[in-house]
């Protein structure tokens, strides 16, 4: 009896996980919105989703900024911060601010744009359906 058991779970250990099946528009979407987190994060330009027919939607520069703020202010509020990071950062604001303390100040995160990706994707989301309905409209001209 042991003995099964333990084929069994050797069985089962050595399975591999289900296979992950992204449809094309899943990639296009995680690919638009990368290029745009991108685009507003490292090269601070903001991201307009223009449909024909419809009113502009943009995501500017000064909204992440606005909202990298509201994230910093409320990690200090509620004590998340336990050094003088926000202090680090404005003595040191006299050329590129010590990066220690941004991080400190915005918290650890996996995105590939570290926290402010995060929150630019948190942003940029509503736009991305749009945004490939635009590119397939342009496409069709």
């Amino acid at each position: 009896m042991n003995a099964a058991l333990k084929i069994c779970q050797a069985m089962y250990d050595a399975q591999l996980p289900p296979m992950v099946s992204e449809s094309p528009r899943e990639v296009a979407r995680a690919e638009w919105l990368y290029n745009a987190v991108e685009q507003l994060v490292r090269f601070r330009v903001d991201v307009k989703v223009q449909r024909r027919w419809n009113q502009a939607r943009v995501v500017t520069v000064a909204d992440l900024a606005l909202a990298v703020d509201e994230h910093a202010n409320n990690r200090l509020a509620e004590c998340e911060v336990n050094s003088p990071a926000l202090g680090w950062v404005l003595v040191t604001s006299d050329g590129k601010p010590d990066q220690n303390a941004v991080a400190e100040l915005l918290g650890p995160s996996d995105h590939p744009f570290g926290k402010r990706g995060e929150i630019a994707q948190a942003l940029l989301e509503p736009l991305a359906d749009d945004a490939l309905i635009a590119q397939a409209e342009d496409d069709a001209l």
